[in-house]
């Protein structure tokens, strides 16, 4: 058990967390930007520690800081709650460099679900069901003929990017022709080599 958690984040999320270490015993740290020092999650922490910056490129989402903070209160763990840095493979890392727990999965496991086609293949392991889908895809042909052999309508899907960024709903040949070049090209700007790859399209009745 540890018995002190930094909370690298803010607002509601910090104060849930707060909550819950106060009722488990632990010791809590909050870390604030310059426009935070008033908030709740500051007051209700045990300890709280300013970042410094006004924004959140600035605070939150500056893993050198996040991790002097834990360094200088002694917290043997890091929870990033969701947002900020929750989902990075770098954050992740450098937690498990400095020996110190990041609460949620491994670097290793973030990089691995963070590709969605990679996501995908790990689940056909594992024996998940799954909707009918694709490897990535080479090429707008290779696109077009893999949706006739899955079934429209389907999802083009970059595999980097997160929050369903180039997402699209293609109805029929004519709706995936004109989408693979922008969904390649968001993918693009996450990842340089961002693949895409599609998958079965279940409408709800």
């Amino acid at each position: 058990m540890f018995n002190t958690v930094l909370i690298a984040n803010r607002g509601e999320i910090a104060c849930r967390a707060i909550r819950t270490l106060k009722r488990l015993g632990i010791t809590s740290v909050a870390v604030f930007s310059d426009a935070d020092k008033n908030a709740q999650h500051v007051k209700d922490a045990d300890i709280a520690i300013a970042l410094g910056g006004e924004k959140a490129s600035d605070s939150y989402l500056r893993i050198d800081k996040i991790l002097a903070a834990a360094r200088q209160t002694g917290a043997q763990a890091i929870w990033p709650g969701y947002g900020f840095l929750s989902e990075s493979l770098p954050f992740a890392a450098a937690c498990e460099e400095a020996g110190i727990a990041f609460v949620g999965p491994t670097a290793q496991q973030i990089g691995e679900f963070g590709l969605k086609h990679r996501a995908r293949e790990l689940a056909a392991a594992a024996g998940v069901p799954m909707t009918p889908g694709t490897p990535l895809l080479a090429s707008l042909d290779e696109a077009l003929s893999a949706a006739e052999r899955v079934g429209y309508p389907v999802m083009l899907k970059s595999t980097a990017g997160g929050g369903g960024i180039g997402l699209t709903r293609c109805a029929d040949a004519e709706a995936l022709s004109n989408a693979w070049e922008s969904v390649r090209r968001l993918g693009e700007q996450f990842f340089s080599d961002a693949g895409v790859f599609l998958e079965r399209c279940i409408d709800r009745a």
